[in-house]
């Protein structure tokens, strides 16, 4: 079942995002605490076996990620961070959580989801993921002085 990350879940939501600090980045609780407060959609599945926070254009979130698609978009919604806890991956969580999202985010008026994926370092699942979704490329930016480099994504969520 799909339910709302409430305060009492924070620290299970914390420790996920942090093993997978390198692709999603380390968050101490009060950031998690902000960002949770800022989200226009944060679920999770079980226990936390896998959540999801994505943010709309009214955010205050200075991501550089974030303020790309902010630049070129009057209203989105914005995936910043997905996880799934090892031992259930291949169970389609993380697909019920963005199709989840994706239904959300029209009922209130959004036609767009966007997200970014690394490219340095890659992550070749993440790529095929999203592309099974539907979301095509529109950009790639190196931040983070050069750390990291990334490849943004959309998808439409009107009629094909």
């Amino acid at each position: 079942m799909i339910e709302p990350v409430t305060r009492d879940i924070e620290p299970a939501v914390l420790a996920l995002n942090n093993r997978h600090a390198e692709e999603l980045s380390w968050l101490e609780p009060e950031q998690l605490s902000h960002l949770i407060s800022q989200a226009f959609y944060a679920r999770r599945i079980g226990a936390v076996e896998a959540f999801l926070i994505a943010f709309d254009q009214d955010a205050d979130y200075d991501s550089p990620n974030f303020l790309w698609f902010k630049s070129r978009y009057a209203r989105f919604v914005y995936v910043d961070r997905i996880a799934v806890v090892e031992t259930a991956r291949g169970q389609g969580h993380a697909r019920r959580l963005y199709h989840d999202l994706f239904d959300i985010a029209a009922r209130t008026g959004h036609d767009i989801v966007v997200c970014e994926v690394n490219s340095d370092p890659p992550n070749p699942g993440s790529d095929a993921f999203h592309a099974a979704l539907g979301f095509l490329e529109i950009g790639q930016a190196t931040i983070h002085g050069g750390k990291k480099a990334v490849r943004y994504f959309a998808r439409s969520l009107g009629p094909a």
